[in-house]
């Protein structure tokens, strides 16, 4: 009945390209994104070269081949360089712009709800958010973080399709034993007034 049950990890994630890399089956995304996420953190974080110098260089050298390439096609009937059009369409940035202001409109609701409404459980759920954040922040710098996460995302979707069977059983016992420890918190949490006017008021 659980195998039955059981997401495909493959489907999960998109079925797609996304898919093939992080799941080892497109072996040359997979090494382009393994080699070229190290070689960029090894020459920002280990070599000390500066990002904002590393775009103008590129860019540089890009427009200098460009150029050269143009000239060179025209004098050797050759063709120019294949450079599609680049254009942003109005409906990508309609999505972006939607996505973008559902994570902006629920960061202001729970502004709103510990400035205005005075709501201590928020507060503490916000702060304690913000200072994991902050803890994994002081550990790590944003460039090594950023190199972690591409690290975990090819080994952990690949690992855990081929041991998948396993890691439910474990992941099955460890959601029982953290729902009774959040069902704890809660009631702890349901014992603070969830709003300070509104409790003024009905007194």
């Amino acid at each position: 009945m659980a195998e039955t049950n059981r997401i495909s990890v493959y489907e999960a994630l998109g079925s797609g390209t996304v898919a093939d890399t992080l799941l080892w089956r497109n072996c040359y995304g997979r090494f382009v994104l393994f080699i070229g996420s190290t070689v960029l953190w090894l020459l920002f974080e280990r070599a000390g070269y500066s990002f904002l110098a590393f775009v103008a260089n590129s860019l540089l050298l890009l427009v200098v081949i460009l150029f050269f390439w143009a000239k060179s096609a025209s004098l050797l009937n050759r063709p120019l360089p294949p450079i599609p059009d680049l254009d942003i369409s109005e409906e990508s940035v309609i999505v972006a712009a939607d996505e973008m202001r559902v994570w902006v409109n629920s960061a202001l609701a729970t502004l709103h709800e510990i400035a205005v409404d005075e709501n201590l459980r928020t507060l503490i759920l916000a702060a304690f958010g913000l200072w994991l954040v902050s803890y994994i922040g002081s550990l790590f710098n944003f460039l090594t973080l950023i190199y972690i996460g591409v690290l975990f995302s090819l080994s952990v979707p690949f690992l855990y399709e081929k041991f998948q069977a396993q890691v439910d059983e474990k992941l099955i016992f460890v959601h029982k034993n953290m729902s009774t420890v959040f069902k704890k918190v809660d009631l702890i949490l349901e014992k603070i007034p969830m709003s300070q006017k509104k409790q003024k008021k009905t007194d």
